[in-house]
């Protein structure tokens, strides 16, 4: 049809699934899901829209699973698209795909780089920094990848260029507190373990990264980790909710906002803190121990 394949990594997405199928299944070839160990009716209603199931655990992080998805899935298609479960691709956005599909199809645009916008709380926001939100997923295949990073991972091109697309996908990420502060908890984790791998192991040069991502890599890296412990949330708060005006969106986008800052951003700050207090604890009962 279009040389499109889609894939859709999940875990218990019955809320999300069907959704984002349907919205994709008319303009891309193939639809497959990789599961990890789903218990409710998520590969049920998947393989009832026309979805190819695989299955794959135990899952690491992101960027390890759609590798390993990348190769074991038979990929035959021109293109690649990565979708998340919770993302709904709009008519408009669906259009747009397909021709951009064609036209870079011969050339050496490799990589499309398409607008999220994030619906929390019953409203999508629009302020505050995270609209509009980048991100690559549709590139042609055998030339893209995941960095091996636990969290804040990136597609990489080996080679070409990549090009923006104009229309919104529409990102549905809540489902309610207890699941977000929980999904949260499971993202400050990955991001304590990816902070200390950064420093330890290198990590990809922030040049081979799209425009977006490159921004995101460094404020983070140079510039948001070389910040104090715990004031930087604070200092992430302000400038999410004054700065960038996330107060444009109402109580959405305050509660998104102290959320992300002083909930998720100082949470990652508190296990860094243990982190390097139990190392201290074990480094100084060593030599204690000589």
């Amino acid at each position: 049809m279009n040389d499109i394949t889609a894939i859709i990594l999940t875990k218990n997405e019955e809320l999300n699934i069907e959704r984002c199928i349907n919205s994709i299944k008319g303009f891309v070839d193939r639809i497959v899901v990789v599961d990890s160990g789903s218990t409710d009716n998520t590969i049920t209603i998947a393989q009832k829209l026309g979805a190819e199931i695989f299955r794959h655990e135990p899952f690491e992080h992101y960027a390890k699973q759609f590798n390993w998805a990348l190769d074991n899935v038979n990929i035959k298609t021109k293109w690649v698209y990565r979708i998340d479960a919770d993302e709904v691709v709009t008519p408009e956005l669906a259009s747009e795909i397909v021709d951009a599909c064609r036209k870079y199809q011969d050339n050496d645009v490799n990589g499309l780089v398409m607008k999220f916008k994030i619906f929390f709380m019953g409203k999508f926001l629009t302020h505050g920094g995270i609209y509009p939100f980048y991100n690559l997923t549709i590139f042609k295949y055998g030339v893209g990848r995941y960095e091996d990073r636990a969290m804040g991972e990136h597609i990489i091109l080996s080679e070409g260029k990549t090009a923006d697309l104009i229309n919104d996908c529409l990102h549905y990420d809540f489902k309610g507190l207890d699941v977000w502060i929980n999904k949260h908890n499971w993202y400050a984790s990955r991001e304590v373990a990816d902070y200390f791998a950064t420093r330890t192991e290198g990590q990809h040069n922030p040049n081979d990264l799209y425009h977006e991502a490159k921004k995101t890599s460094k404020l983070r890296d140079k510039l948001y980790y070389k910040l104090p412990k715990f004031v930087r949330a604070k200092l992430y708060y302000w400038y999410r909710y004054y700065i960038k005006l996330g107060f444009l969106d109402g109580r959405p986008g305050q509660i998104h906002a102290f959320l992300q800052a002083y909930w998720y951003r100082y949470l990652v700050d508190a296990k860094i803190y243990e982190h390097e207090l139990i190392n201290k604890i074990n480094k100084d009962n060593r030599l204690n121990e000589k």
